[in-house]
């Protein structure tokens, strides 16, 4: 199987939090697809499923920005008083691109929930 590499992020993620390598977690859910226990969503919703993809990215990326901008703030507090206000304002644009970041997730997610079908 050959997967892009947030894709591939995407997978690892789910094997570790079943604390499962990436390659037994990918058979373990096209056993459950051939079995019929998992039922995928139809091709038609491709879409949606990429933009969890690349929003789930930009939040991974959103948080690491976030996590230097507090660490500037740190220092910066530490040092000089005062300062020209520029980490307030890269602040204000990370803080707006988490809440799009979100957004997008949320509509995506709604999404696939509503393409779920009942496993009987």
């Amino acid at each position: 199987m050959a997967f892009t590499p947030a894709e591939l992020a995407v997978v690892r993620a789910a094997a570790g939090c079943e604390g499962m390598s990436a390659a037994g977690w990918v058979g373990q859910q096209v056993m459950a697809v051939a079995q019929q226990v998992l039922v995928p969503v139809s091709a038609a919703r491709a879409d949606v499923l990429r933009e969890l993809v690349t929003a789930r990215a930009g939040l991974r990326e959103i948080a690491v920005r976030l996590d230097a901008l507090g660490a500037a703030g740190e220092a910066g507090a530490s040092g000089a008083e005062g300062g020209d206000g520029a980490a307030g304002a890269g602040l204000g644009e990370v803080l707006a691109g988490a809440r799009a970041a979100v957004v997008r997730v949320d509509v995506a997610t709604v999404a696939v929930m509503r393409e779920r079908r009942a496993r009987t």
